[in-house]
Formats: C-alpha cells, structure tokens, sequence
C-alpha cells in the first residue's frame, strides 16, 4: 500500500505530460470559412473559400429572401432559427447559404463546414466557438442524409435540441439535403398510421423520422426548374464568364440538359463553362 501512494504522485506527473493542451482556434480576424475536423477535433482554416453572390442566384427569389432575413437577424445579435435547404439536387441550396456568408463576412459571419463524420463531436466545436467574443458561426452541413441507425443522427438531434452541449447563441445550423425528412422513408411505414376520429396518426417510425427535421425553425425548399428558367441561368453564366451568346446557344444547352438527365442551375452552370470554353473572344 506504501509503495502504491509513493507512486501516486510520479503518475500524476506522467498524465499532465501526456495531456494535450486543447486545440487553438483560427484568427478569425483573417480566417472566414473553416472545416471541422472530427479526428483530432480541431478547426483546419479554408484558405480559398468559394465566393457565390447573391445576386447571380436566378429563379430562386423567395428562397433568397428567407435564408438572407434570418441570416440578417443573426448577424445582428437579434433571434434567429437553423435552417434546412431541402429538395431538387442542382437547386442553389449549397449555393445560397455561400452566398450569405459571402455578403456578411464582412460583419463578422463566419462558415464552419462540418460532414456527417464529424457530427458525434459537435458539442466539441460548440465550446471552440463559444469564445470567440464578436463572431457569428453557421455551422454548415452539406448534403445531408441518414441511414437506419446512424450514430450522427442523434448527434445532430441533440444539437438542434435538447442537449445540455448545445451551440451558444452565436452559433446557428444551415443543413441541405434532397430528402425532406433527411432519412429514407418507407411504403410499410404507412401501415403504421392509425385514424382515430377521423383523425390521422402516423406511427412511431414516421414520427422518429419527422423529429429531426423539425428541429430546425426554417424550411426552405427547392423545386425544379422549367425550361425557360434553365436557359436563362445558362445565359447569365455564360455572358459572366465572358462568352459570346449566338443562335445555337439555346440549342446547345437544351442537348446538354438532355445528355446530363437534369435540368438545373448545376448543369446550366456546367454547361456555360463549357460554353465559355469554346466561345470566349481571344
């Protein structure tokens, strides 16, 4: 039992050796955008981040104008909900919420790119954030989606709320996902739905599902575009880049539609790429 308590204190010694000393985060005076890093719990700072503006979204008025209010309020210090972008892939979701951040960057909004992986540690990067006094954080998850089961699923649950690690008020989500309800749902769950009084009752697998999503206070969805809306993204992308709009302009980027499958603002600006590539005055 002596020799035990001797030891005590050299082991104490040995662990405060061992710690390490908790992860800096960026200057955010220089840094605006950031990736989160799940495996060592670290903010890995965004050199070149992707600048989108606002007024190069087309067809996606009202969307706009509801990302950018709350967004507004954030930045502010007024109250402000997290946001889920859901619908047509190739839409402007991911677009959009770039693009607020690039027209409030300059207030202090800065943009956290977190990926399902880094989920479970949310309550890590919420106490990184929490310190830095006069700066506003999206947490932004990309393309979100869930599996049966996934652990990152109740993760993000709890951030959203009910968790006693939840984000500061500095901090706010933006999540965008083709799925509404961000989980695959099923026919045989609607054999759960129950009518009482001619009332409609989901059943339990649905209500889990439709608990996430309801977390977040704003939903903004996205539909597919018509015709007309493609090609004039198309036209605006291509004039952007410098390109010359003939008479075969329309032609072309119908045919390319039509060998991409889709009809969206990704592929139009797909397309004026290739456009510009082969149409640009030397």
């Amino acid at each position: 039992m002596t020799d035990f308590a001797a030891l005590l204190p050299r082991l104490d010694a040995l662990l405060d050796r061992l710690a390490l000393p908790l992860p800096a985060a960026p200057d955010w005076k220089t840094v605006r955008a950031a990736r989160w890093s799940a495996r060592d719990s670290t903010l890995k700072p965004i050199l070149h981040p992707q600048r989108v503006a606002l007024k190069d979204l087309l067809d996606i008025d009202d969307q706009k104008q509801r990302v950018d209010a709350n967004t507004r309020q954030f930045v502010a210090g007024r109250p402000a909900n997290n946001v889920l972008l859901t619908g047509a892939r190739g839409g402007g979701k991911s677009s959009l919420v770039k693009a607020v951040h690039a027209k409030y960057a300059a207030k202090g909004l800065r943009l956290i790119e977190v990926d399902k992986a880094g989920l479970p540690a949310l309550p890590d990067l919420f106490d990184l954030l929490a310190d830095a006094a006069g700066y506003r954080f999206i947490v932004f998850i990309d393309d979100l989606t869930f599996a049966e089961h996934e652990p990152g699923y109740a993760s993000l649950k709890a951030a959203l709320d009910g968790s006693l690690a939840g984000p500061a008020d500095n901090v706010l989500i933006y999540a965008t996902s083709n799925r509404r309800h961000l989980m695959p749902e099923y026919m045989a769950e609607n054999l759960e739905t129950r009518h009482l009084g001619g009332e409609v009752h989901p059943g339990e697998a649905t209500e889990e599902k439709v608990s996430l999503s309801d977390r977040f206070g704003v939903w903004v969805s996205f539909h597919a575009m018509d015709q007309d809306a493609y090609l004039a993204i198309a036209r605006h992308w291509a004039t952007r880049l410098g390109a010359t709009v003939d008479d075969g302009f329309e032609r072309a980027a119908l045919q390319w539609a039509l060998g991409r499958g889709a009809r969206n603002g990704r592929v139009a600006w797909q397309f004026a790429r290739d456009w510009a590539g082969t149409h640009t005055p030397a």
